[in-house]
């Protein structure tokens, strides 16, 4: 048992954390970079339209991130 008679994590709990570590890392790089675009800060349209217009940069900075 480890500290404060918490169990160790299984070697299927430690790979599922890595992949979702993993994933968490690669959103938030994401959303720095979106941070930067100042641009972002005067939009005014639909919340909808808003929506995929992030999603849209979203995958087109992780691709060029990922190049």
């Amino acid at each position: 048992m480890g500290e404060g008679g918490e169990s160790q994590p299984s070697a299927a709990e430690k790979e599922a954390n890595r992949l979702l570590n993993r994933e968490r890392a690669a959103v938030e790089h994401g959303f720095a970079n979106l941070k930067s675009w100042r641009f972002l800060t005067k939009i005014r349209m639909n919340v909808w339209h808003t929506t995929t217009l992030l999603r849209a940069l979203l995958v087109l900075a992780n691709t060029e991130i990922h190049r």
